[in-house]
Protein backbone atom coordinates (compact mmCIF):
# COMPACT_ATOMS: atom_id res chain seq x y z
CA UNK A 1 0.00 0.00 0.00
CA UNK A 2 1.44 3.39 -0.99
CA UNK A 3 1.20 6.53 1.13
CA UNK A 4 -1.54 7.80 -1.13
CA UNK A 5 -3.59 4.66 -0.56
CA UNK A 6 -3.34 4.65 3.20
CA UNK A 7 -6.52 5.61 5.05
CA UNK A 8 -6.46 8.82 7.00
CA UNK A 9 -5.33 8.14 10.56
CA UNK A 10 -7.95 8.28 13.24
CA UNK A 11 -10.78 6.30 14.70
CA UNK A 12 -13.60 5.04 12.54
CA UNK A 13 -16.22 3.77 15.01
CA UNK A 14 -18.39 6.61 16.28
CA UNK A 15 -21.23 7.03 18.76
CA UNK A 16 -24.01 9.58 19.01
CA UNK A 17 -23.73 12.17 21.73
CA UNK A 18 -27.37 11.40 22.52
CA UNK A 19 -26.28 7.94 23.65
CA UNK A 20 -23.15 9.09 25.46
CA UNK A 21 -22.97 9.25 29.23
CA UNK A 22 -22.13 12.79 30.35
CA UNK A 23 -21.40 14.02 33.85
CA UNK A 24 -22.55 17.63 33.40
CA UNK A 25 -26.06 18.76 32.43
CA UNK A 26 -27.17 22.27 31.57
CA UNK A 27 -29.82 21.96 34.28
CA UNK A 28 -26.96 22.04 36.81
CA UNK A 29 -25.80 25.46 35.60
CA UNK A 30 -26.46 28.60 37.68
CA UNK A 31 -29.27 31.01 37.00
CA UNK A 32 -27.82 34.38 36.05
CA UNK A 33 -30.20 37.28 36.62
CA UNK A 34 -30.24 40.70 35.07
CA UNK A 35 -28.06 42.35 37.69
CA UNK A 36 -26.04 41.67 40.81
CA UNK A 37 -27.69 44.22 43.08
CA UNK A 38 -28.03 41.53 45.72
CA UNK A 39 -24.24 41.58 46.04
CA UNK A 40 -23.90 45.30 46.63
CA UNK A 41 -22.51 44.67 50.11
CA UNK A 42 -19.82 42.20 49.04
CA UNK A 43 -17.05 44.50 50.24
CA UNK A 44 -18.45 44.29 53.75
CA UNK A 45 -18.33 40.49 53.58
CA UNK A 46 -14.74 40.23 52.36
CA UNK A 47 -11.98 40.78 54.92
CA UNK A 48 -9.65 43.61 54.03
CA UNK A 49 -6.77 41.20 54.31
CA UNK A 50 -4.62 39.31 51.77
CA UNK A 51 -6.74 37.86 48.92
CA UNK A 52 -9.75 39.89 49.97
CA UNK A 53 -7.86 43.04 49.10
CA UNK A 54 -6.46 41.43 45.94
CA UNK A 55 -9.97 40.62 44.70
CA UNK A 56 -11.08 44.20 45.33
CA UNK A 57 -8.07 45.51 43.44
CA UNK A 58 -8.75 43.24 40.49
CA UNK A 59 -12.43 44.21 40.32
CA UNK A 60 -11.49 47.89 40.55
CA UNK A 61 -8.92 47.35 37.80
CA UNK A 62 -11.47 45.79 35.45
CA UNK A 63 -13.97 48.58 36.07
CA UNK A 64 -11.34 51.28 35.60
CA UNK A 65 -10.06 49.68 32.40
CA UNK A 66 -13.50 49.54 30.85
CA UNK A 67 -14.34 53.09 31.93
CA UNK A 68 -11.19 54.22 30.12
CA UNK A 69 -11.98 52.15 27.03
CA UNK A 70 -9.14 49.71 27.70
CA UNK A 71 -9.26 45.97 26.95
CA UNK A 72 -10.25 43.24 29.40
CA UNK A 73 -9.29 39.82 28.04
CA UNK A 74 -10.38 36.52 29.59
CA UNK A 75 -8.42 33.32 28.85
CA UNK A 76 -10.16 30.04 29.62
CA UNK A 77 -9.50 26.35 30.09
CA UNK A 78 -12.01 23.53 29.74
CA UNK A 79 -12.91 23.01 33.39
CA UNK A 80 -14.37 26.51 33.58
CA UNK A 81 -17.23 25.43 31.31
CA UNK A 82 -17.60 22.01 32.93
CA UNK A 83 -18.06 23.70 36.30
CA UNK A 84 -21.02 25.68 35.00
CA UNK A 85 -19.45 29.14 35.07
CA UNK A 86 -19.77 29.89 31.34
CA UNK A 87 -23.06 31.82 31.77
CA UNK A 88 -21.47 33.93 34.51
CA UNK A 89 -18.59 34.94 32.25
CA UNK A 90 -21.18 35.43 29.53
CA UNK A 91 -22.89 37.98 31.78
CA UNK A 92 -19.67 39.98 31.91
CA UNK A 93 -19.43 39.78 28.13
CA UNK A 94 -23.04 40.89 27.67
CA UNK A 95 -22.58 43.81 30.03
CA UNK A 96 -19.43 45.21 28.45
CA UNK A 97 -16.90 44.10 31.07
CA UNK A 98 -14.98 41.81 28.69
CA UNK A 99 -13.63 42.81 25.27
CA UNK A 100 -12.07 39.51 24.14
CA UNK A 101 -12.33 35.82 25.05
CA UNK A 102 -9.51 33.36 24.32
CA UNK A 103 -10.00 29.65 24.98
CA UNK A 104 -8.22 26.39 24.42
CA UNK A 105 -9.76 23.75 22.18
CA UNK A 106 -11.29 21.69 24.98
CA UNK A 107 -13.03 24.76 26.40
CA UNK A 108 -14.61 25.42 23.02
CA UNK A 109 -15.71 21.78 22.73
CA UNK A 110 -17.45 21.79 26.11
CA UNK A 111 -19.23 25.05 25.30
CA UNK A 112 -20.39 23.71 21.94
CA UNK A 113 -21.75 20.54 23.55
CA UNK A 114 -23.63 22.54 26.18
CA UNK A 115 -25.08 24.87 23.55
CA UNK A 116 -26.15 22.11 21.18
CA UNK A 117 -27.05 19.16 23.40
CA UNK A 118 -27.26 20.51 26.93
CA UNK A 119 -24.63 18.17 28.32
CA UNK A 120 -20.87 17.63 28.34
CA UNK A 121 -17.96 15.95 30.17
CA UNK A 122 -17.62 12.27 29.37
CA UNK A 123 -17.07 9.53 31.93
CA UNK A 124 -13.53 9.02 30.68
CA UNK A 125 -12.67 5.86 32.60
CA UNK A 126 -15.66 3.85 31.40
CA UNK A 127 -15.47 5.30 27.88
CA UNK A 128 -11.81 4.30 27.55
CA UNK A 129 -12.67 0.73 28.55
CA UNK A 130 -15.50 0.64 26.02
CA UNK A 131 -13.43 2.19 23.23
CA UNK A 132 -15.82 5.14 22.88
CA UNK A 133 -13.92 8.00 24.51
CA UNK A 134 -14.07 11.05 22.29
CA UNK A 135 -16.08 9.27 19.62
CA UNK A 136 -19.10 11.60 19.62
CA UNK A 137 -19.97 11.99 15.95
CA UNK A 138 -21.93 15.22 16.33
CA UNK A 139 -19.23 17.03 18.33
CA UNK A 140 -16.50 16.08 15.86
CA UNK A 141 -18.61 17.04 12.86
CA UNK A 142 -19.29 20.55 14.18
CA UNK A 143 -15.80 21.28 15.48
CA UNK A 144 -13.93 19.87 12.49
CA UNK A 145 -16.43 21.54 10.18
CA UNK A 146 -15.63 24.87 11.80
CA UNK A 147 -11.90 24.26 11.26
CA UNK A 148 -12.53 23.50 7.60
CA UNK A 149 -14.57 26.68 7.28
CA UNK A 150 -11.75 28.65 8.83
CA UNK A 151 -9.40 27.45 6.09
CA UNK A 152 -11.93 27.94 3.30
CA UNK A 153 -12.89 31.47 4.36
CA UNK A 154 -9.41 32.47 5.59
CA UNK A 155 -10.62 33.44 9.03
CA UNK A 156 -9.73 32.55 12.60
CA UNK A 157 -10.97 29.39 14.28
CA UNK A 158 -12.97 31.37 16.84
CA UNK A 159 -14.83 33.39 14.21
CA UNK A 160 -15.58 30.29 12.15
CA UNK A 161 -16.75 28.32 15.18
CA UNK A 162 -19.12 30.99 16.47
CA UNK A 163 -20.60 31.35 12.98
CA UNK A 164 -21.10 27.60 12.54
CA UNK A 165 -22.62 27.29 16.00
CA UNK A 166 -25.02 30.18 15.41
CA UNK A 167 -26.16 28.69 12.11
CA UNK A 168 -26.96 25.44 13.94
CA UNK A 169 -29.47 27.40 16.09
CA UNK A 170 -28.40 25.77 19.37
CA UNK A 171 -31.31 25.08 21.75
CA UNK A 172 -29.25 26.03 24.81
CA UNK A 173 -27.74 29.25 23.45
CA UNK A 174 -28.48 31.06 26.71
CA UNK A 175 -25.99 28.78 28.51
CA UNK A 176 -23.24 29.18 25.90
CA UNK A 177 -20.32 31.58 26.29
CA UNK A 178 -19.61 31.39 22.56
CA UNK A 179 -23.15 32.50 21.80
CA UNK A 180 -22.95 35.28 24.40
CA UNK A 181 -19.84 36.56 22.65
CA UNK A 182 -21.51 36.45 19.26
CA UNK A 183 -24.57 38.30 20.56
CA UNK A 184 -22.39 41.01 22.12
CA UNK A 185 -20.02 41.32 19.18
CA UNK A 186 -17.06 40.24 21.32
CA UNK A 187 -14.32 38.40 19.42
CA UNK A 188 -13.32 34.86 20.38
CA UNK A 189 -9.99 33.19 19.67
CA UNK A 190 -9.49 29.42 19.93
CA UNK A 191 -6.00 28.08 20.57
CA UNK A 192 -5.49 24.41 19.74
CA UNK A 193 -2.59 22.03 20.27
CA UNK A 194 -3.15 19.26 17.73
CA UNK A 195 -3.69 15.90 19.37
CA UNK A 196 -5.00 17.27 22.67
CA UNK A 197 -8.72 17.36 21.84
CA UNK A 198 -11.22 14.55 21.32
CA UNK A 199 -12.21 15.79 17.87
CA UNK A 200 -8.66 15.14 16.64
CA UNK A 201 -9.29 11.41 17.05
CA UNK A 202 -11.64 11.45 14.05
CA UNK A 203 -10.48 10.78 10.51
CA UNK A 204 -12.00 13.95 9.13
CA UNK A 205 -9.83 16.12 11.41
CA UNK A 206 -7.60 18.18 9.12
CA UNK A 207 -4.36 19.43 10.63
CA UNK A 208 -4.00 22.03 7.90
CA UNK A 209 -7.37 23.56 8.74
CA UNK A 210 -6.92 23.36 12.51
CA UNK A 211 -3.43 24.84 12.30
CA UNK A 212 -4.51 27.60 9.94
CA UNK A 213 -7.40 28.70 12.12
CA UNK A 214 -5.52 28.67 15.37
CA UNK A 215 -2.53 30.47 13.80
CA UNK A 216 -4.86 33.22 12.63
CA UNK A 217 -6.22 33.44 16.16
CA UNK A 218 -2.75 33.61 17.69
CA UNK A 219 -1.97 36.61 15.52
CA UNK A 220 -5.25 38.25 16.48
CA UNK A 221 -4.61 37.54 20.14
CA UNK A 222 -1.13 39.06 19.81
CA UNK A 223 -2.76 42.22 18.49
CA UNK A 224 -5.00 42.30 21.55
CA UNK A 225 -1.97 42.02 23.83
CA UNK A 226 -0.18 44.73 21.86
CA UNK A 227 -3.00 47.11 22.89
CA UNK A 228 -3.02 46.00 26.53
CA UNK A 229 -1.71 49.28 27.99
CA UNK A 230 -4.06 50.07 30.88
CA UNK A 231 -6.01 46.84 30.42
CA UNK A 232 -6.51 43.53 32.19
CA UNK A 233 -5.86 39.86 31.34
CA UNK A 234 -7.47 37.12 33.45
CA UNK A 235 -6.57 33.45 33.05
CA UNK A 236 -9.11 30.99 34.44
CA UNK A 237 -8.40 27.29 34.56
CA UNK A 238 -5.82 26.91 31.80
CA UNK A 239 -2.65 25.35 33.16
CA UNK A 240 -0.58 25.16 29.96
CA UNK A 241 -2.04 26.32 26.63
CA UNK A 242 -3.28 29.81 27.44
CA UNK A 243 -0.38 30.81 29.73
CA UNK A 244 2.06 29.80 26.96
CA UNK A 245 0.05 31.58 24.27
CA UNK A 246 -0.10 34.69 26.44
CA UNK A 247 3.65 34.77 27.08
CA UNK A 248 4.44 34.38 23.37
CA UNK A 249 1.90 37.03 22.43
CA UNK A 250 3.45 39.35 25.01
CA UNK A 251 6.85 38.67 23.43
CA UNK A 252 5.47 39.46 19.96
CA UNK A 253 3.94 42.70 21.23
CA UNK A 254 7.08 43.95 22.98
CA UNK A 255 9.27 42.89 20.05
CA UNK A 256 7.07 44.98 17.77
CA UNK A 257 7.58 47.98 20.02
CA UNK A 258 4.27 48.05 21.88
CA UNK A 259 4.27 50.40 24.84
CA UNK A 260 2.28 48.44 27.38
CA UNK A 261 2.67 50.80 30.31
CA UNK A 262 0.73 49.53 33.32
CA UNK A 263 -1.61 46.58 33.07
CA UNK A 264 -3.11 43.94 35.38
CA UNK A 265 -2.98 40.16 35.11
CA UNK A 266 -4.72 37.58 37.26
CA UNK A 267 -4.82 33.80 37.45
CA UNK A 268 -7.63 31.67 38.87
CA UNK A 269 -7.10 27.94 39.26
CA UNK A 270 -7.92 25.08 41.58
CA UNK A 271 -4.28 24.10 42.11
CA UNK A 272 -1.00 26.01 42.05
CA UNK A 273 0.47 25.52 38.57
CA UNK A 274 3.92 26.51 37.32
CA UNK A 275 3.06 28.13 33.97
CA UNK A 276 0.13 30.29 35.10
CA UNK A 277 2.10 31.54 38.07
CA UNK A 278 5.20 32.33 36.01
CA UNK A 279 3.72 33.34 32.63
CA UNK A 280 0.55 35.12 33.77
CA UNK A 281 1.38 36.47 37.23
CA UNK A 282 5.15 36.93 37.64
CA UNK A 283 6.86 37.39 34.28
CA UNK A 284 4.46 40.07 32.95
CA UNK A 285 5.46 42.27 35.88
CA UNK A 286 8.78 42.75 34.10
CA UNK A 287 6.84 44.36 31.23
CA UNK A 288 4.89 46.69 33.50
CA UNK A 289 2.15 44.42 34.78
CA UNK A 290 0.75 43.77 38.24
CA UNK A 291 -0.19 40.14 38.83
CA UNK A 292 -2.65 38.46 41.19
CA UNK A 293 -3.07 34.76 41.92
CA UNK A 294 -6.20 33.08 43.32
CA UNK A 295 -6.48 29.39 44.19
CA UNK A 296 -9.85 27.70 44.74
CA UNK A 297 -12.69 25.81 43.09
CA UNK A 298 -14.00 27.51 39.96
CA UNK A 299 -17.62 26.92 40.90
CA UNK A 300 -17.06 29.00 44.05
CA UNK A 301 -14.45 31.58 43.07
CA UNK A 302 -15.82 32.58 39.67
CA UNK A 303 -19.29 33.59 40.94
CA UNK A 304 -17.56 35.75 43.55
CA UNK A 305 -15.26 37.28 40.92
CA UNK A 306 -18.14 38.04 38.57
CA UNK A 307 -20.27 39.54 41.33
CA UNK A 308 -17.35 41.67 42.49
CA UNK A 309 -16.79 43.04 38.98
CA UNK A 310 -20.51 43.50 38.41
CA UNK A 311 -20.87 45.57 41.58
CA UNK A 312 -18.18 47.92 40.29
CA UNK A 313 -19.92 48.35 36.94
CA UNK A 314 -23.24 49.45 38.41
Amino acid sequence: MTDGERPAPGAGKKISIHDRRSKVEVSDFPHVGGDFSWYAGYEDLLPRILKGNDLRALADGVASARAAGKPVIVMLGAHVIKCGTGPLIGWLVANGAVTGVAMNGACAIHDVEIAMWGKTSEDVESAIREGTFGMSEETARLMNGAAARSLEEETGFGAALTAVLAEADPPHADASLLMACRAAGVEVTVHVAIGTDIVHEHREADGRAIGYGTMRDFRKFSEWIGALDGGVVINIGSAVIMPEVFLKALAVATNAGARLGRFITANFDMLPQYRPLENVVRRPEAAGGKGYNFIGHHEILIPILVAAIASKLR
